[in-house]
């Protein structure tokens, strides 16, 4: 059974509230039919009731949705006055508001802000910053989190790999990367994978010397600082850097580039070390390596929000709202680990 089977399965223990703001989207219309057939989460479609029911008729969708469209529900104008006291500092009108909050995704990240749902997919047709501004304007950081990171599940049918960060943090210093390798490290526990965590470079200790390979190894030296704080003694979390890819996933290499590392040779997460890195590194080995791709998902935000490529598929709208859905499990028995990320058990 694949990772993503298992999340599903947990997913449908205990459906929760997954709110689709994209409902223009024919793929988003799928896979709420989708959900919903499989018992994986209740959905909230946002959009113009008839324009979504003639639509899924045309598609021969056959599954009754919930809608609420921002334009006429009856609190919209109660979450534009709500929005435009959390951004009034930085200049925000009333009317501003008004016309933002009806806006589907704008609308939505108020519904998650008012417990109208647990979590929310989005970017099949926009972009990570037109999901994330609204995100962090309403539903803020989760308490503890320093930053919001992002990562990617890499599945193939007997392995999973988690890939960070591909799709926010542009250019990470070295404070930056241990962070996102601290929280990647929880969202490996949490999802049930060995915390084993490699921040990668072209160098093996110190097989180069560079400013790009010593932010590496100054990343890791951070991140091993904070274990104990971030995950209490005798925890079994590794982070290592800098090492290359081959020598983080390949024993034989290891052996030969890195022979003491508790990380080289079985790493289960990537961390990248910058956007560039992250992002075609996940795109090659989607395209290339077989592997499917889920997310990214959003490492660091006070509520389950996740994000979706673009180029995203029905299957990858049902996986990661399956991964919305139980992160929403989790966070609501109040176990969600310090920096954001949602644990599974």
């Amino acid at each position: 059974m694949s990772m993503i089977d298992v999340i599903i399965g947990k997913a449908q223990e205990r459906p929760q509230r997954i709110l689709l703001p994209e409902a223009e989207d024919d793929r988003m219309l799928h896979a709420a039919a989708e959900l919903e057939r499989q018992a994986i989460a209740r959905v909230t479609l946002l959009g113009d009731h008839r324009r979504i029911h003639e639509r899924q008729k045309e598609l021969g969708i056959e599954h009754e949705a919930h809608i609420v469209d921002p334009q006429r529900a009856g609190w919209t104008d109660s979450f534009a006055e709500n929005f435009q006291e959390m951004r009034g500092h930085k200049g925000m009108t009333l009317a501003e508001a008004q016309k933002l909050m009806r806006e589907p995704i704008h609308h939505a990240m108020m519904m998650l802000h008012h417990n109208m749902g647990d979590g929310l997919v989005a970017g099949a047709c926009h972009s990570t910053g037109e999901t994330l501004r609204p995100a962090l304007q309403i539903l803020k950081t989760a308490p503890g989190a320093k930053l919001v990171s992002s990562f990617f599940f890499m599945t193939w049918p007997d392995r999973t790999l988690l890939f960070a960060d591909c799709a926010l943090v542009e250019d990470p210093d070295s404070e930056q990367l241990a962070e996102i390798a601290l929280c990647t490290a929880a969202s490996a526990k949490a999802f049930d994978l060995e915390p084993r965590v490699a921040i990668l470079s072209y160098s093996t200790k110190g097989s180069a010397d560079s400013p790009s390979t010593r932010k590496a190894a100054e990343a890791a030296r951070i991140a091993n600082t904070r274990l104990d704080e971030r995950f209490g003694k005798g925890h079994y979390v590794a982070i290592d850097g800098e090492l290359q890819a081959d020598a983080a996933l390949v024993q034989e290499v290891a052996q030969k580039k890195s022979p003491d590392s508790a990380v080289a040779g079985g790493a289960q997460a990537l961390i990248f070390p910058d956007l560039n890195a992250g992002n075609i590194g996940y795109k090659l080995v989607e395209r290339l390596g077989g592997a499917k791709a889920y997310g990214p998902v959003l490492q660091g935000l006070r509520m389950p929000v996740n994000d979706l490529s673009r180029g995203c598929s029905v299957d990858d709208i049902v996986g990661v709202a399956a991964i919305t859905a139980v992160q929403s499990q989790m966070r609501s028995r109040n176990e969600a680990v310090r920096c954001g990320a949602m644990a599974i058990i």
